[in-house]
């Protein structure tokens, strides 16, 4: 189901620039409606006008547009890739806001600090120390198995910097929760949200985490990295 936004803004269209934010000037989209697929009910949040404006306002003035659909079921693990610069996660949020998401992510404790604290956690972060082993993935688990709806998002690639191999821990968490994988494509080059099919895992990581790759092998980040190989 698709929510149709306010008319057409009567707006120029924004030039390129180098950063690659902005769509090409041929494409201006900018002067076409806007569509946006709603999330199953269990995992919609309540947010004002306002934040579903700034949510809209960003994706329209930056040119991106998203394709695809939210599976119905309510429990998946989402995985979001490629993760190759901080304006990911500016969009992930434009994203949430515009639709009224409800997500739950895993991020660097150091980023939980005040004055950003108590905001980034009412967007559904949960601080986690990479260098220590606290059992995060049996924490994930358990939560998928207490919460009637849950939507757990994670860059399996872990950092910013060119890596070649994933981190397996979304895998495990899926596997062993018994829930979906749901892969979403952040495309700097076609300036698009690939909202993917779900992926159910088997429980072979040697042969499902190549297919799970190669969905996202014609989805560019902002800056392109090596290929990724099983890890």
């Amino acid at each position: 189901m698709y929510a149709e936004a306010e008319a057409r803004d009567n707006l120029p269209g924004p030039p390129t620039t180098p950063s690659g934010l902005l769509p090409p000037a041929r494409e201006n989209r900018l002067l076409k409606p806007m569509a946006y697929p709603t999330p199953p009910e269990a995992l919609r949040q309540a947010r004002s006008w306002f934040w579903r404006a700034i949510g809209r306002a960003y994706l329209r003035l930056a040119g991106w547009r998203i394709e695809g659909g939210f599976p119905l079921e309510t429990k998946h693990v989402t995985v979001v890739a490629p993760h190759t610069s901080n304006w990911d996660f500016t969009l992930g949020v434009a994203v949430v806001f515009m639709v009224g998401l409800r997500v739950s992510w895993l991020g660097k404790h150091t980023l939980f600090k005040a004055p950003f604290k108590g905001f980034l956690r009412r967007l559904g972060g949960i601080p986690v120390n990479r260098s220590a082993s606290h059992g995060v993935v049996g924490a994930c688990v358990d939560a998928f198995q207490a919460a009637p709806a849950l939507m757990l998002a994670l860059a399996p690639e872990g950092t910013r910097k060119g890596v070649s191999q994933w981190k397996t821990g979304f895998y495990r968490i899926a596997a062993e929760a018994g829930v979906p994988i749901f892969p979403v494509g952040f495309d700097y080059r076609e300036h698009v949200v690939r909202l993917m099919p779900l992926f159910h895992p088997t429980g072979n990581l040697e042969v499902d985490l190549p297919r799970i790759q190669a969905l996202f092998r014609d989805v560019h980040g902002l800056r392109e990295r090596p290929a990724k190989t099983p890890g």
